[in-house]
């Protein structure tokens, strides 16, 4: 399985995505530090939204074999600016979370990942499962 680390805002659902994909209950865990596990590495939003965190960031891209960048499909704006993956020296994959959520807006979160560089980008319910097996046959592959 492809090593995944995985980078966004606060409450993207980067934990609760961990969760699911390590076929774990989910439960809600405010992530205060980098957290490993074998094939995925959980990062705090912390350090995506902060510059001067954001550079540990990078380091710990290097322990991974596939970055991935969450917008949750509820969010208001994206946090990752135009063309951000051409700075990476690996592949970058787009994840959109909270796609069941009654206010999402996948697409709108979709098209804010494709500018940011992203070329493959899946669409993820941790609450229904939708787009998991997909992920996870991508990280298998």
């Amino acid at each position: 399985m492809k090593k995944l680390i995985l980078l966004g805002r606060s409450e993207s659902g980067k934990t609760t995505l961990t969760q699911v994909l390590r076929g774990k209950k989910i439960t809600y865990e405010k992530t205060q530090y980098i957290n490993y596990y074998n094939a995925l590495i959980d990062t705090p939003g912390e350090y995506a939204e902060n510059r001067e965190l954001g550079r540990a960031l990078a380091l710990y891209a290097y322990e991974s074999d596939v970055c991935g960048l969450l917008v949750s499909a509820t969010e208001p704006y994206c946090l990752f600016p135009p063309n951000i993956t051409g700075m990476a020296n690996r592949e970058v994959i787009g994840i959109v979370t909270k796609i069941d959520h009654p206010d999402a807006r996948p697409y709108m979160a979709e098209n804010w990942l494709r500018i940011a560089g992203c070329e493959k980008v899946f669409h993820t319910s941790a609450k229904t499962g939708k787009g998991i097996k997909e992920l996870l046959d991508f990280l298998n592959n």
